[in-house]
This record gives structure tokens, sequence and C-alpha cells, in this order.
């Protein structure tokens, strides 16, 4: 599982060093691709494969899921990491996600994210209080 909040830099050839928490789950290749709020979702191959087979259970003929189908798929883009444990952002995906040098990358689950540190930093300014003050149930079941 993939938690924790890391804060590696991105260097001039757009290549990121994994958190070292997270390089066993990722070790076997990982797919990074568009993720929402701007973000980057980075998956390991299998999780990856899973996350594609719950959306091609989507009908075709829903017009919201096959724009999210083109966008999750058409920014896709296989890695492997190298032998320090780095791998390359393609460059239409850290346009994408605004990255910059500094970066943070959030472990969430089944997945983490890659976040330009400003970004990151505003997302939080603007949802930490919500979620503090969160007063009815978000996710059936959790609580």
């Amino acid at each position: 599982m993939l938690l924790g909040t890391h804060t590696p830099k991105l260097d001039d050839k757009g290549r990121v060093i994994l958190p070292a928490k997270f390089r066993e789950d990722l070790a076997g290749g990982i797919v990074v691709t568009r993720g929402q709020e701007h973000c980057l979702y980075v998956y390991s191959t299998a999780e990856f494969e899973a996350q594609h087979e719950r959306i091609r259970q989507a009908p075709l003929t829903d017009k919201q899921a096959r724009s999210f189908l083109r966008m999750f798929l058409s920014g896709a883009s296989q890695e492997m990491p190298d032998s320090q444990n780095r791998i390359t952002i393609p460059a239409h995906l850290r346009q994408y996600a605004g990255l910059e040098k500094e970066l943070v990358v959030t472990g969430v689950g089944a997945h983490a994210e890659i976040w330009d540190a400003a970004a990151w930093q505003a997302y939080l300014e603007s949802n930490e209080e919500t979620y503090a003050d969160l007063e009815q149930e978000v996710i059936p079941g959790l609580f």
C-alpha cells in the first residue's frame, strides 16, 4: 500500500526518484497518467491493468465515460525504474501537472500522486478545513 507524503525533486532530464517506501510496490514497472486536479497518477503495472478493466465496464455510449477513458489512457506512459530508482516523466505529463523542480509525491493507497509542490500546498490550503469539518459520511460505511 502506498502511503505518506514525500518531497523529491525533478531533475533537468524530467526524472524523479521514487520514494524508498514505494519501491517494492512499484518495482515491476509503473504507469504514469493524468490525474484529477492536475496531478499525475502513478500505478504499478498490475494496478493500472485492474483500473483499466474497471473503466472498460463503463458503456461506450456514455459521453463522459468515453472522455474519461480517452484522457486517462492517452496520457499514460509505461515506465521502468532505472538502477537509481528514477522514472522519467514525459514532457506532456510534466506540462499537464505544471511540474517544476519541487515536487510532492503522495501515497493514496493503490496509487501515488505527483504534484507540483506549490499546487499541492494550494490544494491543502483549500481542502484541509473542509476535511477537518466533515460532519457526514462521504464514503459509505467508512465512519
